[in-house]
C-alpha cells in the first residue's frame, strides 16, 4: 500500500514552504502581536516604550564616560561606536533568547488557533525590531554631537540590516524548535550570549588588540554582525569578509533549518 500523500517529503516540504510564504504574507497579524508584546510590558506606564530609549541612554552615558576614560580613547570616536554596540547587540541578543522561546511563549496560540508557525518567529523578528528603533533613536542624538556623518555609506546598514532580521528567522525557528522540545536550550543558549558579549568588540574597541588578534575576531560570528550595521552608519564600509559572512550565514542556516522544519514542524504543537 502507497505512503499517503502528506506525508511525502515532497508534500511535506510543500507545507513547510507555505508555512513561511503564509506566515510573511500576514504582517498585520505578526505586526500588531509584536505590539501587544510591547505595550503589555509597559502597561500602565506614563512613558510606555520610551523606557527603552531612556534606559539605552543612561547605559550609554554612563558606560561611555567609565570605558572611554579607561580605555584612553576619544569621546569623540568611543562614544557614537559604544552606542551603536549597544544598540545591535540590544537586538541580536533578542533576536536569539526571544527565538528561543518563540513557539513556548506562543503554546496557548498554537494549541487553539491554526496559523503558521512561522507567524510566531516574525513576530519576534518585529517586536525586537521596534526595540531596535527606540534604541536609535539614542545614536541619533549622540551622532548630531558628536558630528557624527555616515554620508552614502550609511545605507549599507540597510542590507546589513536586511541580513541580520533573514538570520534572525532562522535562528528563532531552529531554536524555538529545539527548544520546545529541550527545555534547557533557552538557559544553554542565554549564557553563549553572554559570553559572547565580551568577546566581541562592543565595549571595547578592535584598535586595542595586538594585530596577532585579527584573525580570531574574523572567526568570531557575533563581530560580522555588528560590522555589517555599526560600520556604515560610522561612515566606513563593512570588510567584503563581513558581508560573504553574513551571506553565508543566511543561505546555509536558512537551508538547514529548512530541511529540519520540514521534519518536525508537525510536532512542535504536541512539544509546546
Amino acid at each position: 500500500m502507497s505512503e499517503p500523500v502528506l506525508n511525502h517529503p515532497a508534500s511535506q516540504s510543500a507545507l513547510a514552504l507555505f508555512d513561511l510564504v503564509e506566515g510573511a504574507r500576514v504582517t498585520h497579524l505578526w505586526g500588531r502581536l509584536g505590539w501587544q508584546d510591547i505595550r503589555r510590558r509597559y502597561r500602565r506606564s506614563t512613558l510606555g516604550p520610551f523606557w527603552i530609549t531612556i534606559s539605552m541612554g543612561m547605559l550609554v552615558a554612563v558606560l561611555g564616560t567609565l570605558y572611554g576614560g579607561l580605555f584612553k580613547v576619544e569621546a569623540t570616536n568611543y562614544v557614537p561606536y559604544l552606542t551603536l554596540g549597544f544598540v545591535i547587540w540590544t537586538l541580536v541578543n533578542g533576536l536569539i533568547t526571544d527565538g528561543c522561546t518563540a513557539y513556548v511563549n506562543a503554546s496557548n496560540i498554537i494549541q487553539q488557533a491554526r496559523l503558521p508557525l512561522s507567524v510566531h518567529v516574525y513576530r519576534v523578528v518585529w517586536r525586537n525590531l521596534i526595540i531596535f528603533f527606540h534604541n536609535a533613536v539614542i545614536f541619533v542624538v549622540v551622532a548630531v554631537m558628536f558630528g557624527v556623518s555616515p554620508g552614502w555609506t550609511g545605507l549599507l546598514a540597510i542590507p546589513g540590516m536586511v541580513l541580520l532580521c533573514v538570520n534572525g528567522v532562522w535562528v528563532g525557528m531552529l531554536l524555538g524548535a529545539f527548544a520546545a522540545r529541550f527545555r534547557d536550550i533557552p538557559p544553554i543558549i542565554a549564557s553563549i550570549v553572554r559570553i559572547a558579549f565580551f568577546v566581541t568588540p562592543i565595549i571595547w574597541m578592535p584598535e586595542l588588540l595586538p594585530h596577532r588578534a585579527v584573525l580570531p575576531m574574523n572567526l568570531n560570528p557575533f563581530f560580522h554582525v555588528l560590522e555589517v550595521v555599526r560600520a556604515p552608519l560610522l561612515g566606513e564600509a563593512p570588510s567584503a569578509v563581513s558581508w560573504l559572512a553574513m551571506i553565508g550565514f543566511a543561505l546555509i542556516g536558512s537551508a538547514a533549518t529548512f530541511v529540519i522544519y520540514v521534519r518536525y514542524r508537525w510536532r512542535i504543537a504536541y512539544w509546546v
